[in-house]
C-alpha cells in the first residue's frame, strides 16, 4: 500500500464491540413484554443495524410497519439510558491505534450511530481526544452507503481519498468507502450482517484482528 495518512473505522462492530448494550435494550424491550429475552449470539449479527435490524429480529417488525416509530423511540430510550456498561474496544484495538498514533497516522471513526449516541460512547470510552474526527449518521445528510460522511471526514482532515482507508464490518462500509475513492478492509471479527459473504463485498483487503490492520497499513 501507499503511504497510508489517515485511518477510519466503522464505529459498532469495527472499532467498538457494542453489542452486549445493543442487545441489553432490545432485550429489556422484550421482557417488558412477558417475553424471554434472545441470545446474544442471535442479536450480534444485526447489531450493525442499530434499531431497524434489532427491532426486526426481536419483534419481526419492519420500518414498513406502523408499530416500528413507537419501538424504535422506546428502543432509543433504552439504549441510551445504558450506552456503555458492557460496550468495549475490540480485544488489541487499543494497541493499534496507539501503534498508529506513535507512526503519525491519523485515525477517526464514521459511523451510521446518530451523534445523540455516537459522542456519548466515544467519550465514555476516553477516545473523544484521540480521534482526529468522528462522523456520526446525522453529520451529513445521506449516512452510508453514500460516500458523503466519508467525503466529510477526508475534508475535514484534509485527506487525500488514496491516502486513507476504511475499515468496517458491514457492506454498506465497503460500498461507501469505494464510492468515496478510498481503500477498503473488511473486518471479519465484526458483526457482519447476515446477507452476502464478507469475501463478496469487494473490499481491497480483509483483516481478522486489529493486529492484521497494522500490518497492512506498514506493509
Amino acid at each position: 500500500m501507499s503511504r497510508v495518512r489517515l485511518v477510519l473505522f466503522d464505529l459498532d462492530g469495527t472499532l467498538v464491540d457494542t453489542a452486549p448494550d445493543l442487545a441489553g435494550a432490545v432485550n429489556r424491550m422484550r421482557v417488558a413484554r412477558g417475553l424471554d429475552a434472545l441470545p446474544l449470539a442471535e442479536l450480534r449479527p444485526v447489531a450493525s443495524h442499530g434499531a431497524r435490524g434489532l427491532i426486526g429480529r426481536a419483534f419481526g417488525v419492519t420500518p414498513a410497519d406502523p408499530e416500528f416509530e413507537p419501538l424504535r423511540q422506546e428502543f432509543f430510550r433504552e439504549y441510551e439510558s445504558a450506552l456503555c456498561v458492557l460496550s468495549c474496544l475490540f480485544p488489541a484495538m487499543d494497541e493499534a491505534l496507539a501503534d498508529l498514533e506513535a507512526d503519525g497516522i491519523l485515525w477517526g471513526i464514521v459511523t451510521n450511530k446518530i451523534a445523540r449516541f455516537t459522542l456519548p460512547l466515544v467519550k465514555a470510552l476516553g477516545l473523544h481526544e484521540r480521534a482526529a474526527i468522528v462522523v456520526s449518521g446525522d453529520t451529513t445528510p445521506r449516512p452510508k452507503p453514500d460516500p458523503a460522511p466519508l467525503a466529510h471526514a477526508l475534508a475535514a482532515t484534509t485527506t487525500e481519498p488514496r491516502a486513507a482507508i476504511y475499515v468496517g464490518d458491514d457492506l454498506r462500509d465497503i460500498q461507501a468507502g469505494r464510492a468515496a475513492g478510498m481503500r477498503t478492509v473488511a473486518a471479519s471479527y465484526g458483526y457482519l450482517g447476515d446477507g452476502l459473504h464478507y469475501e463478496q463485498w469487494g473490499a481491497d483487503h480483509v483483516i481478522h484482528s486489529p493486529a492484521g490492520l497494522l500490518s497492512l497499513v506498514k506493509s
